[in-house]
């Protein structure tokens, strides 16, 4: 029995037909949990659907107004590259609600795991990217509005960077001047990180591949524009020495995870070389970190798109595993 809730339900299945985005990894990966003993059927915790006015807490009335009575435009829906449908507003609403459950768990538990969720590219007033409406600032806002934080950090490792995320907690320029982390440089170019002021009550870390999408990308409170190709060791040595500088700047009440797969060297859309092992390197160095400062993590899983779909099972999977080994067992 884990010492922590995995937040699952089969309705995070999002109706978009073939797609790019793999819908039917959810299923998959909570399958594969049991299948391998890394939980059992009673880590698992269902969801509830958040409510309009928890999603109202980052989106605009308005907005809010269009994804519930079907009243996109052809514009916005293509910007949101998932095809429309009241089936799919529902699943997004049960992601949100996924993820609120989520964090109420970590605070209680230190970890929490929704097998879902992660969805960074949505704005106040529309959707990009596969997401339509954004998780995890929805679950930080209802916790703050329920007085359990005051303060949180999202830490987002999908290859893409979290533009959604950037703008709902953004804050104006402290410096813009351009620095350069880690001691192990990697090949190519030189990796940049930008460092903003966040918001008094939110900071936003964003590690991603520069050449990609999106092709503007506002300012996080930390980003690291990483180079094509960077391996496992450069890969970890600047998470690292970004969490370093992060949690010197806010020691939050709650981290946000957004544990993305397509860093992977075989995800259709990334340009990251990160290995499968590193990946979950990735991970295990997060929780140690968190753990070792006592910071509860709330954790989403976010993209991944590898050519194999069980890959991209696997390296979701492992992060669960991470976590137990991190966190130990009942």
């Amino acid at each position: 029995m884990l010492p922590f809730k995995l937040v699952y339900s089969d309705d995070y299945f999002l109706p978009i037909g073939s797609h790019v985005f793999p819908a039917e990894k959810y299923k998959r990966i909570h399958d594969r949990l049991l299948a391998d003993n890394v939980a059992a059927a009673s880590d698992f915790v269902s969801p509830r659907p958040a409510t309009d006015q928890d999603v109202l807490l980052v989106h605009t009335p308005q907005y809010v107004t269009k994804l519930k009575t079907g009243t996109l435009s052809a514009r916005e829906e293509l910007e949101m590259e998932v095809p429309y449908s009241p089936e799919l507003v529902r699943a997004f609403w049960l992601a949100a609600g996924g993820s609120i459950l989520a964090a109420e768990h970590a605070l209680n538990d230190g970890v929490a795991l929704s097998i879902g969720g992660g969805f960074h590219h949505a704005f106040p007033d529309h959707g990009e990217g596969f997401c339509m409406i954004h998780d995890v600032a929805i679950a930080i806002r209802r916790m703050q509005r329920d007085e359990k934080i005051r303060t949180a950090m999202t830490v987002d490792c999908d290859v893409h960077q979290g533009n959604g995320t950037a703008v709902i907690f953004s804050g104006p320029p402290c410096y813009g001047n351009r620095l350069t982390l880690g001691t192990a440089d990697p090949p190519g170019p030189a990796h940049q990180t930008r460092v903003h002021k966040q918001t008094s009550d939110v900071f936003t870390i964003s590690l991603h591949q520069e050449n990609n999408y999106p092709a503007f990308k506002p300012p996080s409170s930390l980003d690291l524009n990483l180079p094509d190709g960077i391996e496992d060791a450069d890969y970890l040595a600047c998470l690292g020495n970004a969490l370093s500088l992060g949690l010197s700047k806010l020691k939050p009440e709650l981290i946000c995870y957004v544990a993305g797969a397509d860093p992977y060297r075989e995800d259709q859309l990334g340009g990251l070389s990160l290995t499968i092992e590193g990946l979950k390197q990735r991970d295990a160095l997060l929780f140690q970190i968190a753990k070792g400062e006592g910071i509860p993590v709330m954790v989403t899983l976010a993209g991944g798109y590898a050519h194999k779909l069980e890959d991209t099972v696997t390296i979701h999977c492992n992060t669960i595993a991470a976590a137990k080994e991190i966190f130990g067992v009942r």
